[in-house]
Order: C-alpha cells, then structure tokens, then sequence
C-alpha cells in the first residue's frame, strides 16, 4: 500500500513524542521520505504532512498564478514561510512541538487521519467534530439538498 489511509490516535509521550501509526511509517518508508513537512490549513485546525512532493502539488499550483499579483505572494508565503519540518526520528515518532499544538490544540493524544498522498494531524475531539460535519455535508448531498437546508 502506498496510499495514507485510515485514522489512529496515539499519546503522546513524557518527552512530547508520539508515534506515527506503523501503517502510516510503511508509506512514509515505501516514499522514500527523507523528512516531514507539515502545512496548517487555511480553515480547519488541522496540519497536512507529507514529504517533498506535497510542497511539489503546492508549487505546480503557485506557478499557474500570476507571479506579479498578491495571490501567488500569499500562497508562497503559506506554503514556504508557514510550514515546518517535523522531527522524525528512527523509530517513526514526531515531536509535538508548539508549531504544532498551537493550531491544533493537541495537548495529550494525535489523530492521525489518511488523506491518500499526505495525512493529516488533529486534535481527537476536534477530529471527532469535523467528521461528524463532514458526513452531514455528504448526507445532504447525497438526498439533494443544498447547505442549510433540511432534507424533507
């Protein structure tokens, strides 16, 4: 499998480490990533982390902007200025640093959610909230109501 998929929530350890699902250290290692970088999302407090070629799908995209607008200025500063490196060690644990607490509100235990070519990381609760607002967004589509409405 060369896919992150599936979720798992792992503790934290007393020196502010914690584990990268085993099923998630196969892809990291299958990737060949050398490193994690991790990119907090505009509008969940959520971080998307992958290797180099998650910076690559950023930066095909900064390209098609016009490199003389604000547009591609905000977006580089998003991608190469607000994200960080993870530190990833040999036994496939990051470090919960603050980058990472202060936008996730992580304090005890990491979810870790597949999203194909990265996975993301949450705070459990938050997690928990998101996918409950996710499948109802799915459920309204899927019986053909628009957001807001309620199904008849």
């Amino acid at each position: 499998m060369n896919r992150f998929l599936s979720s798992a929530v792992n503790r934290i350890d007393a020196k502010g480490r914690v584990s990268v699902p085993a099923h998630f250290r196969a892809v990291v290692q299958s990737r060949g990533y050398a490193e994690l970088y991790a990119i907090r999302q505009l509008d969940v407090p959520a971080l998307d982390v992958g290797g180099l070629d998650l910076l690559d799908r950023y930066e095909e995209r900064i390209a098609l902007e016009d490199p003389f607008l604000q547009t591609a200025d905000d977006m580089s500063f998003f991608v190469h200025g607000d994200g960080a490196f993870l530190k990833y060690d040999q036994d496939g644990r990051i470090t919960v640093s603050d980058f990472i607490r202060e936008h996730t509100g992580i304090t005890t235990e990491v979810a870790f959610v597949g999203r194909g070519n990265f996975f993301q990381i949450w705070e459990p609760g938050r997690l928990g909230a998101y996918g409950a607002e996710v499948r109802a967004r799915l459920s309204r589509l899927r019986q053909g109501t628009k957001p807001g409405e309620q199904p008849e």
